[in-house]
Order: structure tokens, then C-alpha cells, then sequence
């Protein structure tokens, strides 16, 4: 029994996510209930967006008969094309969601073009 909570407790797990896409940015939605701001880390490196994290464990007595909250270290990583802006990305944490948004390169943004002539 004490060999599968030690497992347990060495995993890595990957937080629930969304991903949509609007007209000037590409916006993420990680759910991260019961994480604390301070225990999550979001870096940006080469082509690589990655969210790592610890949820602390609880402290209770007692046995478990059910828990679906995972408690641990979690990360995600993502792939950034060449459309997304390093050097414009917000984080915002509130209510266990935390929402990046990746700000598109003005060069791939759309754009209107105006027609010359009659």
C-alpha cells in the first residue's frame, strides 16, 4: 500500500486545458484548482510554453475511499509556431483557471486591404 502512494506521489500529471484562438491572440485555459500562484511556474524557452507546478498535499487523517483531486506535480508544455509573439504573453490566475494569452506577430494578425480604382 505505502509503495503505491509513493508512486503516486512521484508522477507528473497534466493539467485539464483549452485552447481558442481569437482575432489577435491565441488563448489558454489551464484549470489548476487548489493551486496556490505562488507553486505555478510558466517559462517561455525557444519554441517551448511550459506550465509547471506543485498542488500541495493534504494533510488529513483518515483513508481515502474516493479522490479524483490530483495532488503533486503537474506540467504541460506547448509548441508555439511562428504566428505567437514571445515577448507578448499574459498570465492571469483566478479561481484555479489560469488564462494565457499569446499575443499573434502583427505580420500574421488579418488585416483589411483597401481597393484602389473605380
Amino acid at each position: 500500500m505505502n509503495e503505491k502512494i509513493e508512486k503516486e506521489k512521484s508522477r507528473t500529471l497534466v493539467p485539464v486545458c483549452s485552447v481558442r484562438e481569437e482575432k489577435e491572440s491565441v488563448i489558454l485555459r489551464v484549470e489548476l484548482p487548489g493551486v496556490h500562484k505562488d507553486d505555478i511556474d510558466v517559462r517561455v524557452e525557444n519554441d517551448q510554453l511550459t506550465i509547471t507546478g506543485r498542488r500541495a498535499h493534504s494533510t488529513n487523517e483518515g483513508t481515502w475511499l474516493l479522490r479524483e483531486r490530483f495532488e503533486g506535480n503537474f506540467e504541460r508544455t506547448f509548441t508555439l509556431d511562428n504566428t505567437v509573439n514571445r515577448e507578448n504573453i499574459e498570465a492571469l490566475y483566478e479561481k484555479g483557471v489560469m488564462k494565457l494569452t499569446l499575443k499573434l506577430r502583427d505580420e500574421v494578425k488579418p488585416r483589411r486591404i483597401e481597393i484602389n480604382g473605380n
